[in-house]
């Protein structure tokens, strides 16, 4: 016969979904940098760029941290667009990334519910995001948090301008 052992299980950290602080630019950054590397891209972003966007005296961006306690791992970023056409103001979900090892345990979901909220709260009337024609994954998980696919209908152009 065995005898029965009582085991404290560690808990599970918890985890804080926050707007960016400006203590946070160093590791949103590297998370930034990961996001690039994952697509094959490379990243020119800096803290002082992020500052800069984040909050300077024309803030562009919005992020949202995923926050253990002993470090970031996660964020999104949002950007404000508009419909000129319909009159209908929007954010998009720029940026997603949970960091590795942090997949699968609903992280990304509660991002993506805060950019709702916070796109609701700003009177937009649209929340978007755009995946990699081939990151099938990322597909099953816009549409399983119900955004609907749209398909693109032409080309976008820029033009640099520095």
């Amino acid at each position: 016969m065995t005898e029965d052992t009582d085991i404290t299980l560690p808990r599970p950290p918890v985890v804080v979904i926050r707007s960016a602080r400006v203590g946070d630019l160093p590791e949103l950054n590297q998370m930034i940098a990961a996001l690039a590397i994952h697509h094959g891209d490379a990243s020119d972003m800096t803290p002082d760029k992020l500052e800069r966007d984040l909050f300077g005296p024309m803030p562009w961006i919005q992020a949202l941290v995923a926050d253990s306690g002993e470090g970031l791992i996660g964020y999104a970023i949002l950007v404000p667009l508009y419909k000129a056409q319909e009159g209908k103001r929007g954010m998009d979900l720029h940026h997603l990334f949970v960091a590795d090892g942090q997949r699968g345990n609903g992280i990304g979901q509660h991002l993506v519910a805060r950019a709702r909220d916070i796109a609701r709260k700003s009177g937009c009337d649209f929340l978007s995001v755009s995946a990699a024609t081939g990151n099938f994954a990322a597909h099953r998980f816009y549409e399983h948090m119900d955004f609907l696919p749209r398909p693109v209908t032409g080309m976008r152009y820029t033009q640099a301008l520095a």
